[in-house]
């Protein structure tokens, strides 16, 4: 199990234990965030799971994909600390990382 801190829209963070090798998607949509709509289901083809990461964490991530790239591209909340939660696998690597829901497009 490894623990994530989720930062909901209103600022409200919660701690949850979430099983490795699952999507931090797929995690933060199992533990009762509503607001993480993740239409696609995880396809990378929508950014409604689009989420800001702690920037200490940045070099633990995956780079991102030109596919990811292109949909945040989308957003108007974009920054430098914007992905895709579909794009995210939980492991022990990001242990503690604080990712925060970006706001609705």
């Amino acid at each position: 199990m490894t623990k994530l801190v989720i930062v909901n829209r209103e600022g409200t963070e919660m701690e949850i234990d979430v099983a490795d090798g699952i999507s931090v998607m797929e995690a933060i949509r199992d533990n009762g965030f509503d607001e993480l709509l993740a239409l696609c289901g995880g396809c990378c083809s929508c950014a409604t799971c689009h989420v800001h990461v702690d920037p200490a964490f940045k070099d633990k991530l995956p780079a991102l994909s030109d596919d990811e790239n292109d949909l945040l591209d989308s957003s108007d909340h974009r920054d430098a600390d914007s992905r895709l939660s579909c794009q995210l696998q939980v492991s022990p690597a990001i242990e503690g990382i604080k990712i925060r829901i970006a706001e609705e497009d």
